[in-house]
């Protein structure tokens, strides 16, 4: 089951950026993300039967523009993925409440 974040009544999500080592192609480089993104990739790793490293990779491989910031193209990612989530959800509840 993939994690869904919301803004609780009255207070804001707090999400701390930092900094994680990864290794992309036997190559270590940085990318700085916020918690929240980074918690999220784990999930949709997890859902995808990968490491989260596999998915970082094909991530940096599928990049639109290769001087783009890892960082951003990860999170790029996420949204997308959770963006896509959301349409199937409700592509499907449209057909149901249709019948």
């Amino acid at each position: 089951m993939l994690i869904y974040y919301r803004r609780v009544q009255g207070r804001g999500m707090k999400s701390k950026v930092k900094h994680r080592l990864v290794t992309i192609r036997r190559r270590r480089t940085s990318v700085c993300i916020e918690d929240i993104f980074w918690n999220c990739l784990k999930e949709i790793a997890k859902s995808r039967h990968q490491l989260v490293k596999d998915l970082i990779e094909e991530i940096d491989r599928d990049r639109e523009f290769a001087n783009a910031n890892l960082s951003s193209a990860i999170r790029l990612f996420v949204l997308q993925f959770y963006k896509d989530e959301f349409g199937r959800r409700i592509s499907e509840e449209s057909k149901i409440a249709a019948q």
